[in-house]
């Protein structure tokens, strides 16, 4: 077996898998930033000479939204394909971690990839949506000015686009579910490497069976929506800055001569994340309490088993009653943390409406327009207000982080043993490899 070297090591949750995880992530945003610069400085003068745009692209055609595959659209989702993948290569020959490659460098990427074809969707759909409902405003208004065949090009149009999206979301959540389960891979035979040191810890049973795979699939989640909210903002905000353009005054604030739309969005998620965190301060603690009074209670159990003089009434009653008293906990401080929150998310729900207020009534905007604002700032404020959306789910996640880092904390830096060691069957000492189980299958 090989020994891992007495260095402070990054968590297994995520050295298992990622190589080199803190120069990884860390070059994955440098990368980014770096990209992002040479889109914006010599994009479009480098554009004549690598799109493929000329070749693929859908003319424009004027007073229409363009289409969905124009020109300009193509060189940019070239770009964006070829930055992602080319930021694989290195990895291929600098991680320490090669046999996960594949998945956590290639996959992260492609899932990626994906997330920005989702909002590029959505930014391409709001504009959709205006055009369609001012098709819609006009031909209620004025009967027999749009003709069936133009009113039915307008739905086929977005059916094409909608049905190539459906497609790649259909795959992507196939590669989820296999990257999830990979990463949960690496985590479990990490930890199972180094069994002999752990596997007296209460809860030891469930940190490696349970906490590994809600603690990759919330990570996996949480990151996506990291992801997919600052992509959002960089598509949408643009989009929502203009169209505030016919909001120029806001009820009981007065006049915004710029932006109104965007700073009302920041404001409200500024203030829901403000008020999120206070309420729901203890809550972490609690449900990290609330593991270990579940492991001891489960623990016990489990010895009853296999010992008739465990698991006896009076020991269970009291277990139970630890288990018990940690919800009646729980529930209070969740009681008054779900009214801040399910107030706030109600209330939110009508602030562009306000905002729309004036400019409806004096007939200021058309219905497309309208529809737009709504489409816009809801993605606007929902990516602004991430931290607020997801603070149960970030809740639960230190929970399961403090777990497994307390777990990892008991294995001695000298006696570590690398993972590939005990999973890889090239490297495998067969000698203490335990006989093999019947594989259990679920029932047909």
């Amino acid at each position: 077996m090989t020994e891992l070297p007495s260095v402070p090591q990054e968590s297994f949750v995520f050295r298992s898998f990622f190589p080199n995880p803190r120069l990884f992530f860390g070059s994955a945003i440098i990368w980014t930033a770096v990209a992002m610069v040479i889109w914006f400085t010599i994009g479009s003068a480098i554009e004549p000479y690598l799109s493929l745009g000329p070749w693929l692209g859908q003319p424009v055609v004027d007073g229409a939204p363009p289409p969905f595959f124009d020109t300009h659209k193509v060189w940019l989702y070239q770009y964006v394909l070829a930055a992602g993948y080319l930021f694989c290569v290195p990895w291929f020959f600098l991680g320490d971690n090669r046999r996960w490659y594949w998945w956590s460098v290639v996959g992260t990427v492609t899932i990626i990839e994906v997330v920005y074809f989702n909002v590029q969707v959505d930014a391409w759909l709001n504009d959709w949506y205006g055009d369609f409902y001012d098709l819609i405003q006009t031909a209620l208004g004025a009967p027999n000015t749009i003709s069936l065949d133009s009113f039915l090009g307008k739905i086929g149009t977005v059916a094409a686009v909608l049905a190539v999206n459906i497609f790649v979301l259909v795959i992507n959540a196939f590669l989820n579910a296999h990257y999830l389960l990979r990463w949960r891979r690496a985590m479990s035979f990490y930890y199972m490497a180094n069994w002999q040191s752990v596997r007296t810890i209460e809860g030891a049973s469930q940190r490696i069976q349970e906490d590994t795979q809600n603690f990759s699939s919330i990570v996996e989640s949480l990151g996506l929506n990291i992801v997919s909210s600052l992509m959002t903002l960089i598509v949408f905000l643009p989009i929502l800055w203009g169209l505030s353009d016919h909001i120029t005054s806001l009820p009981w604030i007065g006049n915004v001569p710029q932006g109104s739309l965007v700073w009302l969005a920041l404001f409200s998620a500024i203030a829901g994340t403000f008020l999120f965190a206070v309420v729901g301060i203890k809550l972490p603690g609690l449900n990290f309490a609330n593991q270990r009074v579940e492991a001891a209670f489960r623990k016990e159990l489990v010895f009853g088993e296999d010992d008739a003089g465990r698991a006896q009434p009076v020991t269970v009653r009291e277990l139970f009653k630890n288990v018990q008293r940690n919800y009646f906990r729980i529930y209070f401080h969740y009681t008054y943390f779900n009214v801040a929150r399910y107030a706030f998310i109600n209330a939110s729900q009508f602030f562009p409406y306000l905002a729309m207020g004036p400019a409806v009534v004096t007939g200021a905007i058309t219905l497309g327009i309208f529809q737009q604002i709504l489409s816009a700032f809801s993605q606007v404020s929902d990516s602004f207000r991430f931290l607020m959306n997801s603070w149960t789910t970030i809740i639960n996640l230190i929970s399961i982080y403090q777990r497994l880092r307390g777990f990892e904390k008991q294995i001695p830096e000298s006696g570590r043993v690398d993972a590939n060691d005990y999973d890889d069957p090239r490297y495998m000492d067969t000698g203490t490899v335990a006989p093999a189980m019947a594989p259990v299958v679920a029932p047909e």
